[in-house]
């Protein structure tokens, strides 16, 4: 996370996964696949974040997660490599926003910026038993 934005900010604007008016939080299996992606967030600024990176290790439960991470899966959904690497989101937008409307409370993804995976969470649709715990906070220079 950047600045002070705590681990479990929810992104409601519309990313790569979640539709505009869908909350989601991204994460990464990995600190290689955190890193990569904020090394991405900064080189695709028009002025680079002066804001510190801090990484949160946190431990989760979640009940209904989606693992998308065979490309051949991803394939199937009409999200390719391609699709992967656009500037333009729609079919990962679209395949997130269904994830999201069948009340997965989460989506395992192969990283465009890395051989790691990523986890996106869809907050709202949580169990009652889900967690959310931060274990570590590791400031990065």
């Amino acid at each position: 996370m950047f600045g002070d934005y705590p681990p479990d900010a929810e992104n409601t604007r519309g990313a790569r996964w979640n539709p505009s008016g869908v909350a989601a939080i991204y994460t990464s299996l990995s600190r290689e696949g955190v890193l990569a992606e904020a090394e991405h967030q900064i080189a695709v600024q028009p002025i680079p974040p002066r804001a510190r990176l801090t990484i949160y290790t946190l431990e989760l439960t979640l009940t209904s997660i989606l693992d998308l991470t065979d490309p051949e899966t991803l394939q199937s959904l009409s999200v390719g490599p391609d699709e992967l690497a656009a500037d333009d989101m729609t079919a990962c937008r679209q395949l997130g926003g269904a994830a999201h409307w069948l009340e997965r409370d989460g989506l395992l993804l192969p990283s465009t910026r890395s051989s790691n995976t990523n986890l996106v969470i869809f907050p709202a649709n949580r169990s009652h038993n889900a967690r959310f715990e931060i274990l570590n906070r590791e400031p990065v220079d």
